[in-house]
């Protein structure tokens, strides 16, 4: 008997992944949480029906949401991750040996204990010294602090359930209190493609626009995520990912990544009409 992962995209569209078995599979008090191994993309997570991470693709999501904003400000000490539970955007910016604390705040300590089990592939650097676990709600997390983290990322869910409350004005003031002054924000911003994913796009990005100097939209092609084309928020309150963008600096670092590099870093920012459109960059 053959045994698919399918996922709804839209009412009318669907993205199925042939199944080997299920590694995992619990109910933790915030959602549903399961992992399974495939021959094509290995193993990969899902909530509540969702996927998050795959074997085989999650490099591409890990490295653009940490690279971009660490090739921008490579001054960059003191980090919050809010969400992140299977540890891909620590593990990378744990790769910076000038990064001093990492601070990860996530609702779902369930999670955490899951893929520190099955995905060391992403997991692997939670244990590093700089790296602090937190299990709690990132909304109430960040209403805390003022002028404490260089960089804020926000590696949510999508905005429901668990993760509605990482998308509206209230977190996202709140993160820039808690920014210092050239402090940046980045965060997952949904797919502009299918419209129920667009519209949370647009809301987020006007919420974010309305408190942070600096705004701009970037791009990935992430093949497992809805559509492959999903974007990501950078906002700062003085750095722009163009303007202040070191190349020789950063790849003097060395570092060998899988999908980011300092021409796709400018590269990511020339968005396609359509999603200019939707974010009203041209009328």
């Amino acid at each position: 008997m053959e045994l698919w992962y399918t996922e709804e995209h839209t009412p009318d569209v669907r993205f199925s992944i042939k199944v080997k078995k299920q590694i995992y599979s619990a109910k933790s008090p915030f959602q549903q949480i399961d992992i399974f191994d495939s021959d094509e993309f290995g193993r990969f997570f899902t909530l509540d029906g969702l996927m998050m991470v795959t074997e085989k693709d999650e490099f591409i999501y890990h490295d653009m949401i940490v690279h971009v904003p660490m090739a921008t400000n490579p001054a960059i000490k003191r980090v919050l991750v809010i969400g992140g539970g299977d540890g891909g955007t620590v593990r990378e910016m744990a790769r910076y040996d000038s990064v001093e604390r990492i601070d990860m705040v996530d609702i779902d300590e369930m999670v955490v204990d899951a893929c520190r089990l099955h995905l060391p592939f992403t997991s692997c650097r939670l244990d590093d010294a700089r790296v602090h676990l937190y299990f709690e709600d990132g909304l109430k997390f960040i209403r805390r602090f003022e002028n404490s983290y260089d960089l804020i990322i926000v590696d949510s869910t999508d905005p429901f359930g668990p993760g509605e409350g990482l998308f509206t004005r209230e977190f996202y003031g709140n993160c820039f209190k808690a920014l210092s002054e050239d402090g940046i924000l980045v965060n997952q911003h949904e797919n502009p493609y299918y419209e129920s994913y667009s519209h949370s796009m647009k809301r987020a990005h006007s919420r974010i626009k309305e408190l942070f100097p600096v705004c701009r939209v970037y791009q990935a092609h992430i093949p497992t995520y809805p559509s492959g084309h999903w974007l990501f928020g950078f906002a700062a309150k003085r750095s722009d990912p163009l303007r202040d963008l070191d190349d020789s600096r950063w790849n003097s670092l060395g570092l060998d990544t899988k999908y980011y590099n300092t021409d796709l870093h400018r590269g990511a920012f020339a968005l396609p009409n359509y999603v200019k459109r939707a974010l009203d960059l041209i009328g």
